[in-house]
């Protein structure tokens, strides 16, 4: 604890306002993997289950419409966002298990899923980097157990 009185402790929400809705269902669904949180049929907002999270809030992906106004007093936008270079969201990143990187590429592979590969040599990182249906680039993290300082 700190002297505010308060610690962030994990990731509780990330929040992407879609250019095309149903295509970002069905990549973090069915390319990603994340499991369903709530039925996105027909509505505005899906939520996938990215972890157990932090004291009883499940870490989500929420994937929202852009011309829908959304919690927090976020309003619709008339245009849909801008991704890539132009957007202020330089990338997502989900953490996995180091074996886990393989089948990743192998998935990917199999897809057809472009994707390319970068190690962060100071903290024993490689992260797989692909690129979803909007433009956003998102990456699948896992740190070498076998790194050393």
């Amino acid at each position: 604890m700190t002297e505010k009185g308060f610690a962030v402790q994990g990731l509780g929400e990330i929040a992407i306002r879609c250019i095309d809705f149903d295509a970002m269902i069905t990549f973090y669904r069915d390319v990603i993997g994340l499991a369903p949180f709530n039925d996105p049929r027909g509505g505005d907002i899906a939520f996938f289950r990215i972890s157990e999270g932090v004291a009883g809030h499940t870490a989500v992906l929420a994937l929202f419409r852009h011309d829908i106004a959304a919690a927090g007093g976020v309003e619709a936008a008339k245009v849909p966002p801008r991704t890539g270079p132009a957007s202020s969201l330089h990338h997502l990143a989900l953490s996995l298990p180091w074996a886990e990187q393989d089948a990743v590429i192998a998935w990917y592979e199999r897809l057809k899923q472009p994707y390319n590969i970068q190690r962060f040599d100071w903290v024993g990182w490689r992260g797989i980097f692909t690129q979803d249906p909007d433009g956003n680039t998102v990456e699948l993290v896992a740190k070498d157990p076998q790194w050393r300082p």
